[in-house]
């Protein structure tokens, strides 16, 4: 029998290739999703993508989401706090387990595995430890479908932002730029792909530039 398992969810690309090997594992039954989001702006915190399109795009997947706000600032111990209430919450749902994103830096991974230690469930780190490059294929190859939403500019020019995660994209990356932007040089939105009952229909808004370097593309 497969175990109820939630996953932390940004809305992009590695939460997707995630959700995607869980739901065809024979151990996992992916059952909810859980999100952190700015309370005042009610959009993922580094992302920047709405409550609104989140919740357009968790009915399109048929999976529910658990919204997690917190204020924009919050330190360590509100952050955790938080996060406590929302995971004793899972345990009592039948829920053991949640699975997170994370490919390879390690002190985010211990990190979760300190806070999860707090808790009955059991950290999952389905992506952990894979090549970079062979989870942006894998993605692409599959047929889901994203566009950036946020760009480091620090890293990459904000000319990429609101442009398709495609091959193309992966060619045009310059040197030196993770194809994952797992260091933070870019995020993207998912709005298709196999695992969608319909693409999540979405408009793209203004440009704005947050904390002197970060370029974001509103998506609404």
């Amino acid at each position: 029998m497969k175990k109820n398992i939630c996953l932390s969810w940004s809305g992009g690309r590695d939460s997707m290739v995630m959700l995607d090997r869980l739901h065809s594992s024979k151990e996992w039954n992916p059952s909810r999703l859980l999100t952190t989001l700015a309370e005042e702006e009610q959009r993922v915190m580094m992302h920047d993508i709405p409550l609104s399109l989140l919740k357009k795009q968790a009915k399109a997947l048929n999976l529910p989401l658990l919204p997690i706000l917190m204020k924009q600032g919050a330190d360590n111990a509100e952050y955790e706090a938080g996060m406590s209430s929302a995971l004793g919450s899972l345990s009592e749902q039948e829920i053991t387990a949640v699975a997170f994103g994370d490919i390879f830096l390690e002190d985010i991974k211990a990190y979760r595995e300190r806070q999860m230690s707090q808790t009955p469930l059991e950290p999952v780190f389905p992506l952990w430890g894979d090549s970079t490059l062979d989870l942006s294929r894998e993605f692409i190859d599959k047929g889901y479908k994203a566009v950036l939403v946020c760009v480091d500019g620090s890293k990459l020019d904000p000319s990429f932002l609101g442009r398709e995660y495609n091959e193309n994209l992966l060619r045009d990356l310059p040197q030196g730029i993770d194809p994952c932007g797992e260091n933070g040089e870019f995020h993207t939105f998912v709005y298709d792909g196999p695992l969608f009952k319909k693409p999540v229909d979405f408009n793209k808004k203004e440009t704005v530039q947050k904390f002197e370097r970060f370029h974001y593309l509103h998506v609404e």
